[in-house]
């Protein structure tokens, strides 16, 4: 599993981490897309909330989940990446891993300052990547994200996220093979 800040470069780091661990990549917004997309149940059931401007709930966010987990190409491993987001999912999430037989080996916690972060948000471009935007961002993440580290200290790895591309794959790689095996 992938935590970190907006702007840590988790969507970078899983797309590469995904293909040097030949896991897939699991990230709930690409689900959520691919749910609608196709008019499933639940993507229908996701596009009303989207439609109406509100969150998609932790219930039909876990079913997708779940669903995408018990796929072939998930037996063997996978990164998931955008959730959980917050402690009650990560109860949901190791009630689906013991119901499909599967655990969690690693979170790894990309780690990167506030300045910077503001800094390479802000050099996107994008209209909603004011510094306003950003430091509020910064807050949800440290109240209701950060608090999973905590939840998952004992397969919890530091990943410094300040770097090259390639610099930040290979600190995460190595801190993947620096983890006991149960």
């Amino acid at each position: 599993m992938l935590v970190g800040p907006p702007g840590a470069g988790k969507g970078t780091q899983a797309a590469r981490l995904s293909e040097r661990l030949d896991a897939p990549h699991i990230s709930t917004g690409d689900i959520f897309r691919e749910n609608m997309k196709n008019e499933t149940d639940l993507g229908k059931e996701a596009q009303r909330y989207v439609d109406a401007g509100d969150l998609v709930p932790d219930e039909v966010t876990v079913k997708m989940v779940k669903d995408r987990l018990a796929q072939p190409d998930a037996q063997e491993g996978f990164l998931l990446d955008g959730f959980p987001r917050n402690a009650a999912q990560a109860r949901e999430l190791e009630d689906v891993l013991s119901e499909l037989g599967q655990r969690l080996d690693a979170v790894l916690v990309f780690e990167v300052d506030d300045e910077e972060l503001v800094k390479r948000l802000t050099s996107r471009g994008r209209s909603d990547d004011t510094e306003e935007t950003i430091r509020h961002r910064q807050e949800v993440y440290r109240s209701e994200t950060e608090p999973l580290i905590e939840h998952y200290q004992d397969i919890a790895v530091r990943v410094d996220a300040v770097g090259s591309v390639e610099e930040i794959t290979d600190r995460a790689m190595d801190a993947l093979a620096d983890e006991p095996d149960d």
